[in-house]
């Protein structure tokens, strides 16, 4: 299926929020570090109620080390910002796409934005004058979006074994 990254998440619920739905729709999540809370978090893990167990939930010790240990395609990265070039249903999303979304408070850093090349910088449809939506709002409706383009496939053919591209040498 597709792969959310939640780079340096600040809020419990909302990550709780986003394993319940990586449980449901077959996502693997990645959590990036720094976390702005605990795993144990009572209100993280309340929101995720019972699902814990049904996500694939990896984490990171930052940017660097999430890159060096998935090995992602750079042209299946997309990054979901407020300052996006393209809507993300304009994507032709496919099984195995990575999906990254900063801190509530900041979005995605600057240095790390620009990291990816400016048509991979997604955002969502949103009536003119408002800042954004809430973390995990924004995960659901861009991971039900990527689905939905892919006919909600939920066979193993959907998944990508992994999601990662072979070392280059």
């Amino acid at each position: 299926m597709f792969h959310i990254v939640l780079v340096e998440p600040e809020i419990p619920p909302n990550t709780g929020n986003v394993i319940r739905l990586a449980a449901n729709t077959g996502c693997t999540l990645h959590l990036v570090e720094p976390l702005g809370f605990s795993m144990e978090d009572r209100l993280m893990r309340r929101a995720g109620l019972d699902y814990h167990e049904w996500a694939d939930v990896r984490r990171h010790g930052g940017w660097p080390a999430f890159l060096a240990a998935m090995n992602p395609d750079p042209q299946r990265l997309f990054a979901l910002t407020t300052r996006g070039t393209r809507l993300v249903h304009e994507v032709a999303f496919r099984p195995g796409d990575w999906l990254v979304f900063g801190s509530e408070s900041r979005g995605l850093s600057p240095q790390l934005r620009e990291s990816f090349p400016a048509q991979q910088w997604l955002k969502l449809p949103m009536r003119p004058g408002q800042r954004s939506l809430n973390l995990s709002n924004a995960v659901a409706v861009t991971v039900f979006e990527a689905w939905r383009q892919n006919g909600f496939a939920t066979t193993a053919e959907a998944d990508y074994g992994g999601g990662t591209r072979p070392p280059t040498t």
